[in-house]
């Protein structure tokens, strides 16, 4: 599956100040971009979205009316044994601001997967991917670049 990209996966609903000041309230941050409408409007067009929430505007409910379920992210996909995984690294570039009104879409690729290898928490592969994270305009708001370790734990194995 290396090389792999999927199809755009797009959020169900537009960024919205309620999620991003709800955020900010769990982490106690009163950075204005996050609060002060007037500020963020004159700064970067709306209220701005927290640098961590960024996978969270993308993370499917785990229930919809329509009855399809959830699409799971590409890394849980690639065919390996492993009974469960950890998120080894993660890297995010954020190109331009994410804020209020956006509608976001992501496109995922496999970039690597490493040969079987056997850790402390048991015998795994290190699977990385690249997301590309836009706007409906098609503007590269994001790039995350993460490790998961897909692996059975070694009391299993």
């Amino acid at each position: 599956m290396v090389g792999t990209r999927t199809e755009p996966r797009y959020a169900g609903t537009a960024v919205s100040a309620a999620r991003i000041q709800h955020f900010a309230a769990m982490v106690h941050d009163s950075n204005p971009g996050y609060w002060d409408d007037d500020f963020a409007r004159r700064q970067w067009g709306g209220l701005l979205a927290p640098p961590g929430l960024l996978m969270g505007w993308l993370i499917p409910p785990p229930w919809l009316p329509n009855g399809r379920p959830p699409v799971a992210a590409i890394a849980i996909r690639v065919p390996l044994p492993g009974t469960t995984f950890i998120n080894a690294a993660n890297d995010a570039e954020f190109p331009c601001a994410i804020v209020e009104g956006d509608r976001l879409h992501l496109i995922e690729e496999v970039v690597s997967v490493s040969p079987s290898k056997r850790t402390r928490l048991g015998i795994g592969h290190f699977v990385q991917t690249c997301d590309e994270f836009r706007r409906d305009d098609g503007t590269l708001v994001a790039v995350n670049r993460n490790t998961l370790f897909r692996f059975t734990p070694e009391a299993q194995a």
